[in-house]
Formats: C-alpha cells, sequence, structure tokens
C-alpha cells in the first residue's frame, strides 16, 4: 500500500484503462447483500476516501442502516482501473469506500462523524504511512444538501481549535466509483494476519489517538 507519487497526475498523463469493468465480488463478505446494486428504493450513498481501503469499510458496515459497503476507487480520470495502477499514482484516482445506506435508520451525520474520526484530516495526499494522491481524504457528495453538510462539518472542526494545522480534506462532486478487485473487499477478514502487521507498521492507530484523544475511532463527539 506504500505510494509514491505525491502530486496528482495530469489528466494528459493518465492511464487510458479499459472498456471492461475488472472482476469484484457480487455480494458483501459480511452482509451479503449486493456489492453493486440494484438497491433497495429509499437508500442513499456517500463515498469516503481516508487512505487505505483495507480496514476502513468495517467502520460503517458496523453501523446500523448500512446496507452495503464497497472499497474501490474515485476521483480519477482511467475508466475501470486496476489496483496495481492506482497505487502507482497513475490514474488520479484515490482509494476510498462507498456507503449504501438507509437515511431513515443511520444519518448523514453519524456518518461524517466515523469518518472525520478514522482519518488524518491535517496531512495532504497522504494517509499514515501512505504517501500519495491516491491516498488522499475526501468526502464525495451526491447532493447540494451533503456538500453543506459536509463543509458545515469541516468548519465545525476548524473552529473547534482542535488542530493547529489546516484541514487538508477535499469536499468535492461524486464521480464514477469504482470497485476495487474482489480480493481487496473487506480485506482485513480474508488477510487477518497480514493486515495486522500492516495496521501496527503503518501507525494508524497511534497517530488517530494523537489527533483524536478518546473520539478516535468513531466515538461521540
Amino acid at each position: 500500500m506504500f505510494g509514491l507519487k505525491t502530486q496528482m497526475i495530469a489528466p494528459a498523463n493518465a492511464l487510458k484503462g479499459r472498456d471492461e469493468p475488472i472482476p469484484t465480488e457480487d455480494t458483501h463478505f459480511v452482509l451479503h447483500t449486493p456489492l453493486k446494486g440494484p438497491y433497495p428504493a429509499g437508500l442513499e450513498t456517500v463515498v469516503f476516501a481516508m487512505g487505505c481501503f483495507w480496514g476502513v469499510e468495517r467502520k460503517f458496515w458496523q453501523q446500523p442502516g448500512v446496507y452495503v459497503t464497497a472499497a474501490g476507487y474515485i476521483g480519477g480520470y482511467t475508466p475501470n482501473p486496476t489496483y496495481k495502477e492506482v497505487s502507482a499514482g497513475k490514474t488520479g484516482h484515490t482509494e476510498a469506500v462507498k456507503i449504501v445506506y438507509d437515511p431513515a435508520k443511520v444519518s448523514y451525520g453519524k456518518l461524517l462523524q466515523v469518518f472525520w474520526r478514522n482519518h488524518d484530516p491535517l496531512t495532504a495526499n497522504a494517509q499514515f504511512c501512505d504517501r500519495g494522491s491516491q491516498y488522499r481524504a475526501g468526502i464525495y457528495y451526491g447532493s447540494e444538501q451533503e456538500k453543506a453538510q459536509a463543509e458545515a462539518s469541516k468548519a465545525e472542526l476548524e473552529k473547534s481549535g482542535r488542530f493547529k494545522s489546516r484541514i487538508t480534506t477535499e469536499i468535492v462532486a461524486q464521480t464514477t466509483f469504482y470497485p476495487a478487485e474482489d480480493y481487496h473487499q473487506d480485506y482485513y477478514l480474508k488477510n487477518p494476519i497480514r493486515y495486522k502487521i500492516y495496521r501496527g507498521g503503518c501507525g494508524r492507530d497511534s497517530r488517530l489517538r494523537e489527533l483524536w484523544g478518546a473520539e478516535a475511532g468513531g466515538g461521540q463527539s
């Protein structure tokens, strides 16, 4: 997961990609709901980028009212990118998680709370040990209402005086989300030992505690 390219690639230099989607799982490994849809009526979708997607998914599918989550890529130029292409910084995408949820059971505000307290909002084009624009943090909104709520949550954090540095997390409109390969979906459950070694070595938990204290991981604010 260790990227080296810290600057976003120019559209003209991005890989051309492919017409066919890359193979991925049909159903969620834990929830057993359809990964790519169709989804029941009344559900809404949000996409968050917060570094390596391997262990981020569970923070959301553990929330009551979340129908399905998927690891994937967003915000780039290359159609149907592969993990190898994204991790090399050659597509413009960032690793992200799509969350499909029932707004009658879990609010967008609650999902934002979980999002903020599970990433480092102060470091541009990086999360913990992973460096590169492919690990940039972001909120990808699907409506003007979501945009306003996301920006308000960011402004509240900035006004709180919690951080001495500026927040670099981007807030932009959703573009095409491409699900990652099947072995990346809920990777931490399929490869628990490898993931534990990676997470410990990457310093995610210690940095989250440094930033968020007792709220790290999605605790109540």
